[in-house]
This record gives C-alpha cells, sequence and structure tokens, in this order.
C-alpha cells in the first residue's frame, strides 16, 4: 500500500510549510499541501455549513474562527484524499512532527483493521483504552472509553472511511477534534492507538489560545444543558469502546 501525507497548511505559515516538506523530502515521504481555510478571515455571516446554536449548546461557549477553520480544512484535505482514489492516506497539520516510521506504521495499522474508517495517531489523552488489535509494526489499536482524546494533528483514514466522514461531518456542531471521534454518532469505525505515532511540535497552535477558550465559555447556569449532553456523551463513548 502506498500511502500519501496530505497536510493542512495556511498561506501564512511559510515557515511551517517549509520546514515540514523538508523533513518530508529528507524522509522520502509523499507530501500534499492542501491550503487551510483561514478561519480568522472568514467572517461569521460567511461560514457555511455550520449550525452556530447546535455549536453551543454542545460545548457550552461560542465559535472561535480558528476553529471553524480547522473543520473547513480538515473537510477539505478529506475531500482531497477522496478524489484520488487511493486506498489510504494520513492527515496532518503542519505543526506535527514526522518520524521515519509514520507512513510504516500508518500501513500496518490499516493491515491489521482493514475494516477501518479513520485510526487516530495522535492524542492528548488515551484514557480507559480498550484493545482491538495489534499491527505488524508493534502498536496497539482500539478505543477509549473517557474522552474526548483532543487532537486530531494526525490520522490515517481509509478511502470509504473519508466518504463516510465527509458525509456525516459535513455540518460542524463541535470542534473538529471532538467531532471526529463521534463514530457512534456517524456511523463510522473510528479508533485510535494507544500511543502517539506522531506528535507536535512546540510551535504555538494557529487555532486559538486558552484565553480565547476560556473568554468564549458561557456562564456556568447558561452550560446546565451542555452538561447534561456531555453525560450522554459519556455514556454513549463507553458503548462504543466496548462494541469496538
Amino acid at each position: 500500500m502506498d500511502i500519501r501525507i496530505y497536510a493542512i497548511n495556511l498561506d501564512r505559515s511559510v515557515e511551517r510549510w517549509t520546514s515540514l516538506s523538508r523533513r518530508a523530502d529528507d524522509l522520502g515521504f509523499g507530501l500534499v499541501r492542501v491550503a487551510g481555510v483561514d478561519g480568522v478571515k472568514t467572517p461569521p455571516e460567511e461560514r457555511v455549513d455550520c449550525d452556530a446554536r447546535a455549536f453551543e449548546r454542545n460545548n457550552g461557549r461560542t465559535m472561535l474562527p480558528g476553529e471553524y477553520g480547522c473543520y473547513r480544512s480538515h473537510l477539505k484535505a478529506l475531500a482531497e484524499f477522496y478524489a484520488t482514489g487511493e486506498a489510504a492516506g494520513v492527515i496532518v497539520e503542519d505543526d506535527i512532527e514526522l518520524s521515519t516510521t509514520l507512513v510504516a506504521r500508518a500501513v500496518a495499522i490499516i493491515e491489521a483493521i482493514p475494516d477501518a474508517d479513520v485510526v487516530k495517531l495522535c492524542n492528548h489523552r488515551v484514557v480507559g483504552f480498550r484493545h482491538v488489535a495489534n499491527s505488524q509494526e508493534g502498536d496497539e489499536i482500539g478505543r477509549a472509553a473517557h474522552g474526548p482524546q483532543g487532537s486530531a494533528a494526525c490520522y490515517v483514514v481509509t478511502r470509504k472511511g473519508a466518504k463516510r466522514v465527509l458525509e456525516g461531518l459535513k455540518i460542524m456542531e463541535y470542534p473538529w477534534d471532538v467531532a471526529l471521534e463521534r463514530g457512534w454518532a456517524y456511523g463510522a469505525k473510528v479508533y485510535t492507538t494507544r500511543h502517539d505515532v506522531a506528535v507536535p511540535g512546540r510551535d504555538s497552535t494557529t487555532i486559538a489560545t486558552s484565553s480565547l477558550y476560556r473568554a468564549a465559555k458561557f456562564p456556568w447556569w447558561k452550560r446546565l444543558r451542555t452538561y447534561a449532553i456531555r453525560i450522554v456523551e459519556a455514556v454513549r463513548r463507553i458503548g462504543y469502546a466496548r462494541n469496538g
């Protein structure tokens, strides 16, 4: 299986692309640049395919410009991959550290669990891991019973998986990393590796700062419905992990 890497990169992030592409060349990886959608340059009234009310209800805060851009960028990368007809591809954000074993491990993961739609290769946390399979490269594959796991900076996706994600996540109601994990909600087979196959670099994220996230939060009494939604989501996640 020949897997290429589709890297999301904003036009203003020239240094990131230079660094990433140079590293890919050194490793002999096929790297495709996907011009990211800059949410900062998209006024709220010009946003497409996003349900702002559902987002606020589900997350207890307003949608940040960087989150909108991130969501649209990942859908764009998946669409570009799907259009090639390739069997599988790796989607990365431009701050990921490309390792020498990334492509080989991604191939081995898909071979170990060929019915997968998406396998996350990078997370902030993996709690309550439930094992499903082992790859020939030594990676444990499964699902996490607790979440959100955070980060969608690197994942391997199959062709049928890309189609399923593009159809199921067309309308934005969650940040991308949360939405992608919710395979139970859009009928996808989403897995993760127990340990990261790739990790983000030290550069700060271009999505948002911690202070912006805090400022976007509603008062606690406006988040009561959000808390109830999260309880239901936690139960559904546990069931999804157990049925992996």
